[in-house]
């Protein structure tokens, strides 16, 4: 018998607060959501219902018994909603603060330059390797050997992140390529004779 069988996670019935300067606006399957950084639109599901009661957003599913359904279904509702409301929270820190992913870059002779809409990357190979800079998406890089994402929307970011990581992951004897800040490789030991 699982310990962790009972173990479900309940901040999917908490509410998400929304900041002083942060407008929402609920239509009947989109949610609008517009800061100081910028606005996203995020879709809702059919079988979740969004409210909004003076300064927070509640998710709940939709009633189950209206539906008639089984205890599957009625769980996989809940983890839907858990869900949606997670990206709107996602949604309400990137228009308020803003999100931020950073990367190393591990290797001698590894180097990275912002050129506007193009990352210029010299990761070991023959060529230096240009990286798009796609729209909504902002890429500095304070030193040679770090990059800098900074966007509204977390998706995006985490999908260029995720991008410029996969032109060189980090190889498992010596480490070098490109690492996530907060990344931990864990080094292989070589053959030895």
């Amino acid at each position: 018998m699982s310990i962790s069988a009972n173990r479900t996670s309940r901040v999917g019935r908490k509410p998400v607060v929304v900041p002083s300067g942060v407008e929402v606006k609920l239509h009947e399957n989109t949610i609008s959501i517009k800061g100081p950084k910028g606005i996203l639109h995020l879709d809702l599901h059919p079988y979740v219902n969004v409210q909004m009661t003076g300064n927070e957003i509640t998710v709940a599913p939709v009633n189950a018994d209206k539906l008639m359904l089984t205890g599957t279904s009625r769980k996989l509702f809940r983890s839907i909603a858990g869900t949606i409301r997670a990206k709107i929270n996602n949604v309400m820190d990137g228009v308020t603060k803003g999100i931020e992913r950073k990367l190393n870059l591990i290797g001698v002779g590894y180097k990275a330059q912002s050129k506007g809409k193009v990352l210029s990357l010299s990761l070991g190979f023959s060529h230096p390797t240009d990286f798009t800079v796609p729209e909504g998406i902002i890429i500095e890089t304070p030193t040679p050997t770090e990059i800098l994402i900074k966007g509204v929307d977390a998706a995006l970011v985490g999908e260029a992140a995720a991008s410029i990581r996969r032109i060189r992951p980090p190889e498992p004897y010596k480490g070098k390529g490109v690492r996530y800040s907060d990344e931990v490789v864990v080094i292989k030991e070589t053959k030895k004779k």
